[in-house]
């Protein structure tokens, strides 16, 4: 098997959600960051005629940003340097920039608010549904994969502290992550975003690998369908054809025959020994 994908770092993810940012609500300037010992450091700024934001530092319940922390939910204003209903401890940044309408969106994963991003003009612009609805997204878009990455570190750290082996109570976490995360890829309609997953899957299927009793055995090489491998994933945890059904939005006889494919693929006469010959393939952890 191939090595996974370099993941992209923290601060590449926030870089192109603020490219992503000013791309689908149009404002010519977009910056953000996450937190980072209880202060927002702005990492990604794109579109600025100064370079009055460098070194931005916003802490919760100050400026725009730090209220939208707080409240966890988007600010804007229109008119920033007569704006009362903020602080104005960032003047110095937002203003030397110009900026006069600001939207502040925050990253929220698990009701804790892990940073954010803004988008903002030189000029008074109204800022409506059909803008915030853009910009909440990729908001969203970021703390689902923040979320993703933090259940799978969590789960990785606890299979394997400091140990060359998974115990087995670790592995069957493993596994259930993989199949939790194919539960997700499978509902998520962005294409980008599922590739992103995907990455996340190699890791553990790698860490599965690397910790696994060594075989000699040859390995055929085998390709199971992205829906096929969604399927017998499900199923390595003892799921039946109804319950897979209801977990990735298919009809049972849908499930049913991508079961028998991959049975089919891997010459096996059933679901258990497909399983098990999916994980001796590293197909799954």
């Amino acid at each position: 098997m191939s090595a996974p994908a370099q993941m992209e770092s923290e601060t590449e993810l926030v870089t192109r959600a603020v490219r992503e940012l000013a791309q689908r609500t149009r404002f010519p300037i977009a910056f953000g960051g996450l937190i980072d010992e209880g202060v927002v450091n702005v990492t990604s700024i794109v579109g600025n005629r100064t370079h009055s934001l460098d070194g931005l530092r916003v802490k919760p319940e100050r400026g725009l940003g730090g209220r939208a922390i707080m409240e966890l939910r988007p600010r804007m204003t229109n008119d920033y340097g007569s704006s009362q209903q903020i602080t104005h401890d960032y003047d110095v940044y937002i203003l030397g920039e110009g900026i006069r309408t600001l939207l502040a969106l925050p990253i929220v994963v698990g009701g804790r608010p892990r940073g954010v991003l803004y988008a903002g003009t030189w000029e008074r612009t109204p800022v409506g549904g059909v803008t915030t609805a853009p910009a909440m997204q990729v908001a969203q878009s970021v703390a689902d994969e923040l979320r993703i990455r933090d259940e799978v570190d969590r789960r990785l750290r606890a299979a394997s502290p400091g140990s060359e082996t998974v115990a087995p109570r670790h592995r069957e976490e493993l596994r259930e992550s993989f199949a939790e995360l194919r539960s997700i890829a499978a509902s998520v309609e962005d294409a980008e975003l599922r590739s992103r997953i995907a990455q996340v899957e190699r890791r553990l299927v790698t860490l599965a690998e690397h910790t696994a009793t060594p075989t000699t055995a040859p390995i055929p090489t085998i390709h199971l369908s992205r829906r096929e491998t969604d399927v017998l994933a499900c199923a390595a945890l003892g799921a039946t054809n109804a319950e897979i059904a209801g977990q990735l939005g298919l009809r049972e006889g849908t499930v049913k025959a991508y079961l028998g494919t991959a049975m089919s693929k891997l010459d096996a006469s059933t679901r258990h020994a497909a399983v098990a010959k999916a994980r001796r393939a590293g197909i799954l952890p």
